[in-house]
């Protein structure tokens, strides 16, 4: 619907109410209608799913057109980058959001910084999520609202050219509401309280969930130690939760990312149900490390299994945990894949020890041969030392060529000493065109980077710290923080607009007419920036 035909149909229902309405403004009404475009985390879900499914089709069609996000912990965060996303490329196309279970446990649980093993309140999840659409919400209001003043300003100098063209940039207006990939963890519990959590998720704005195949309470972050795995039907019982609580919600497009953690997961805490030699079940246990068994020789609370006909004893630690034979990560992963594919998922997550084109392509290459769309969301990882691997790799390369390697030592390749070498720019150029290389060699429709505003925001504030406490004092604000802002046009420099002054101002003239006491007078200093 057009802004004029907002107008026409509002005025059509205030004249229908007679005069307790007279003082509404069918103009004033329709401007609020079109500045809150979503009014409901479904109708954001729905529109986000849809982008999300045309952006998958693009991508099989066309690898160059893979899509990115940067992962975020608070609404002001996601609203700057969309905002800065606009305003250097013009359009958010293909650029999501990710909200990352560690980041909600690191920053904002009420039990203060914890660590990723599922231990925050899950209800902070679809709070958040609910944050992040409130704050783009908010950025299309923000923006719209300029180009109304704007409108107002052309029609008063009767400006027809002006004004046409501001209708039209009005009505056709691009949202800062992006699809948001949102980490459920392991589901907090069983396939119920997955289930629960996941319309929770859903009725915030969340189009797509990611789901790991790890114990809920065992589960640790993808780069650490110790995590545990479940059989593949405990995980497809989750994976069909997800999908029914999309349907239910009418959410049909939803997307559900399933996340394999067994590339350096070597425990299980199940032996999987198996009625048959061969089924999924039996595919599992046959990964356990076990010893064939002397029945002469049974001990005290040993666990026994059937594999090709032979009795054996699955190895079983004190933390009654069992584990999975060396080596057999690969072959997990692809298995995990497939079948997760096979039950209802529509993207793969493999959580890897390194950032590798080819090793990550070797296990895609495997699943494909099954399911020839297969698809990647990959963690672009902070976790990863991007310098030292991909110097590693180059090293490697060059080696394996024959070329000379003596200058280099291969363990300390993270030095300084070696940052204007070749093997340096050449390392950086490979993780330049990393996500581009993913994209098009190892089926990597998704890059992420999952903390990268905890590290920004680490950064700028030593940097900050440093030059006003130090010598520089509100030097070190004005030069390092406040001039950049203006010369690079950062929008939060008039940090009142970006709080919502002039959006407040609006409504308050829309309210109370010329009795309306509004902040943005001459008096307010954020003109000073109005040069600017």
């Amino acid at each position: 619907m057009t802004y004029q035909s907002h107008i026409a149909e509002l005025g059509k229902t205030i004249s229908e109410n007679g005069a307790p309405w007279a003082a509404i403004d069918a103009a004033s009404a329709a401007r609020m209608a079109v500045q809150n475009r979503f009014p409901t985390g479904l109708d954001i879900a729905r529109y986000t799913a849809k982008i999300m499914r045309e952006d998958m089709e693009a991508y099989d069609a066309d690898p160059a057109k893979y899509t990115q996000s940067l992962g975020t912990w608070h609404g002001f965060i996601a609203q700057q980058k969309m905002i800065s996303i606009k305003k250097h490329f013009g359009s958010t196309k293909r650029r999501y959001l990710y909200l990352s279970g560690w980041m909600v446990a690191a920053l904002r649980s009420e039990f203060g910084p914890l660590p990723d093993q599922s231990m925050h309140e899950k209800t902070s999840v679809p709070a958040l999520i609910e944050e992040l659409y409130t704050f783009l919400r908010q950025a299309d209001a923000r923006e719209l609202g300029g180009m109304f003043r704007e409108l107002d300003a052309a029609k008063e100098a009767g400006d027809a050219v002006n004004t046409h063209r501001l209708l039209r940039e009005i009505d056709e207006h691009q949202t800062h509401v992006v699809p948001v990939i949102a980490d459920i963890d392991a589901g907090f519990g069983n396939a119920e309280a997955t289930y629960l959590l996941a319309k929770k998720m859903i009725e915030a704005g969340a189009c797509a969930l990611q789901i790991e195949n790890q114990v809920s309470d065992e589960k640790q972050c993808g780069h650490q130690d110790g995590k545990v795995t479940v059989p593949h039907e405990d995980f497809l019982q989750k994976i069909r939760a997800i999908r029914y609580a999309f349907l239910e919600l009418g959410v049909p497009d939803g997307i559900i990312v399933a996340r394999t953690d067994s590339l350096g997961a070597g425990l299980t805490k199940q032996i999987a149900y198996s009625t048959e030699p061969g089924d999924l079940g039996d595919q599992y246990n046959a990964f356990l490390d076990a010893e064939e068994v002397d029945p002469a020789n049974v001990t005290n609370g040993q666990v026994f299994i059937s594999r090709d006909g032979k009795l054996m004893s699955p190895k079983r630690l004190p933390s009654n945990l069992y584990q999975f034979r060396a080596g057999t990560g690969e072959d997990r992963c692809v298995l995990d894949c497939i079948t997760a594919l096979q039950n209802g998922a529509d993207l793969l997550w493999i959580e890897t020890e390194k950032p590798h084109v080819d090793q990550i392509a070797g296990m895609v290459d495997r699943i494909r041969e099954v399911v020839p769309n297969a698809k990647l969301v990959y963690n672009n990882s902070p976790s990863f030392n991007w310098t030292l691997n991909f110097r590693q790799q180059i090293f490697d390369k060059w080696a394996e060529e024959g070329k000379d390697v003596s200058a280099f030592d291969r363990d300390k390749l993270m030095s300084i000493d070696y940052d204007g070498t070749e093997l340096a720019q050449e390392a950086d150029e490979k993780i330049r065109t990393f996500q581009r290389d993913g994209a098009k060699r190892a089926g990597i429709f998704h890059h992420l980077i999952t903390l990268p505003t905890y590290h920004t925001a680490a950064l700028s504030t030593d940097n900050l710290a440093k030059e006003y406490f130090g010598d520089q004092a509100m030097l070190g604000y004005v030069k390092n923080v406040q001039r950049e802002e203006i010369r690079q046009g950062i929008a939060c420099v008039k940090h009142q607009n970006m709080a919502g002054s002039d959006l407040g101002d609006d409504h308050k003239e829309y309210f109370a007419g010329e009795a309306a006491l509004k902040a943005g007078g001459k008096d307010n200093t954020m003109n000073q920036f109005e040069a600017a």
